[in-house]
């Protein structure tokens, strides 16, 4: 690595490689590969669950992944067992963030249109101001709540109480689940903010993966057998898609900013995903972007980016370190 690049990636090259941190531009570079990849994958998600059931596609998207993660831990030397301090945190990654979510967000895009989707699963970050608030003691100020405000707005906007047909649950519930599917994420990311780790993000993904590949295989065989699948050189493009770029690469960096940013700042930056997944759901899927959409998704944007600047003037006072350095986490890229 040569000596501009390291001075790019991190903040003293000099250091030990457990007490390197990531400079900030490093750290936007991967959130800009996080937002591009997620918010692509919405449409390719959609296209995906009209030819294999919501369990198997999030069976085929972990299990793709491990083979892709495990291959560049291998090929580093990153593939290691994990110590016993840091299953707690795997398994919670393994359980909640993948499994659970993968199961819940490709159930509602069975009942909710992909665009609608992106932006009310990618409400993690206002739920995760309360959560990173109540476990990690990070202070929720007038600002902070103000954006809470606005981004709920949003939500009940996209939400529609007054327009849903009652009758119809079907659509409450893929709407229930998304919502759901955005808490767990909230929690899962000030989970792994809050985790004194000891090994790095690479070293622990393959293991998160796995164990969520576990977890889904039986659920999958009990709910819907084995899948009876007709392969396109687009469905396989899909599984590919979710596996190497999304569930790979994508999961991969976003832990990596977990582990560098605080963890509000992380989540109300990453809200650009549903903005990629509302246009290229628009443009790909040839869905209406509708008023109610479009007014939905500025309260969204709006309650992010109060948080997001309030988060950054914080930073500009030397306040954010400070509670980075009192959580006492490390971030690796090898």
């Amino acid at each position: 690595m040569t000596a501009p690049l390291r001075e790019f990636i991190w903040e003293s090259a000099d250091e030990a490689l457990e007490d390197r941190r990531l400079r900030r531009p490093a750290i936007y570079v991967l959130l800009a590969i996080v937002v591009g990849v997620l918010g692509f994958n919405w449409p390719v998600m959609a296209t995906g669950v009209e030819a294999i059931s919501p369990i198997w596609m999030g069976i085929f998207r972990v299990s793709g992944a491990v083979i892709v993660v495990a291959v560049i831990a291998a090929s580093s030397g990153n593939l290691r067992m994990p110590p016993r301090r840091d299953l707690p945190v795997i398994a919670s990654v393994a359980v909640f963030r993948l499994a659970a979510v993968f199961v819940l967000v490709f159930t509602a895009l069975e009942l909710v249109p992909a665009s609608r989707s992106a932006v009310l699963v990618w409400t993690t970050s206002l739920w995760t101001v309360p959560i990173a608030a109540f476990f990690l003691g990070e202070t929720v100020s007038r600002q902070r709540w103000l954006g809470l405000t606005l981004g709920i707005a949003g939500v009940v906007v996209l939400f529609e109480p007054w327009g849903l047909a009652w009758d119809e649950p079907d659509t409450i519930v893929g709407h229930a689940l998304l919502i759901l599917g955005a808490v767990i994420n909230a929690g899962t990311a000030v989970h792994i903010r809050g985790h004194r780790w000891t090994i790095t993000p690479l070293q622990a993904l393959p293991w998160q993966l796995a164990s969520a590949t576990v977890l889904l295989l039986p659920i999958g065989l009990a709910i819907d057998g084995w899948p009876t699948i007709e392969w396109t050189p687009q469905l396989v493009g899909v599984v590919v898609y979710q596996g190497a770029l999304a569930s790979g690469i994508a999961l991969w960096a976003s832990i990596v900013v977990f582990r560098n940013m605080a963890t509000v700042s992380a989540t109300l930056t990453l809200m650009g995903v549903p903005v990629v997944g509302v246009v290229s759901s628009v443009l790909l899927l040839d869905e209406r972007l509708s008023v109610t959409l479009t007014l939905g998704l500025m309260f969204v944007i709006a309650g992010v980016s109060v948080n997001l600047f309030y988060d950054r003037g914080r930073a500009t006072t030397g306040e954010s370190e400070q509670a980075t350095r009192a959580l006492e986490t490390r971030a690796i890229i090898e």
